[in-house]
């Protein structure tokens, strides 16, 4: 019988200073397309998609692949809206420092 095939982890927790919880969970498990990667997210805050974290080989300056943006709707009153970032975790902190602008 064939190994069974372990897909990654689906949530990783981004919990905020002021208590807010944000959770990234993979674009797998949050949307029906067929296009994602292991390297994309979305941002939920509750059951709410509040943005995406995801690797943006192609459009992303030297040395920081990681996008992070807010969602549409979820704009006004914050800034930066959306970035580049060296890491995953270098992402979730700036896309968590706009998040907490309001």
């Amino acid at each position: 019988m064939p190994p069974a095939r372990h897909r990654p982890r689906r949530h990783v927790p981004l919990t905020l200073v002021s208590g807010d919880a944000l959770i990234l969970k993979r674009g797998w498990a949050s949307r029906s397309s067929d296009r994602w990667s292991n390297d994309d997210y979305d941002v939920l805050s509750g059951s709410e998609v509040v943005g995406r974290i995801f690797v943006a080989n192609d459009s992303a300056p030297d040395g920081k692949p990681w996008f992070w943006g807010l969602a549409f709707g979820h704009l006004e009153g914050r800034s930066p809206k959306h970035g580049f970032e060296s890491t995953r975790e270098a992402a979730m902190a700036a896309f968590a420092k706009s998040w907490r602008r309001v």
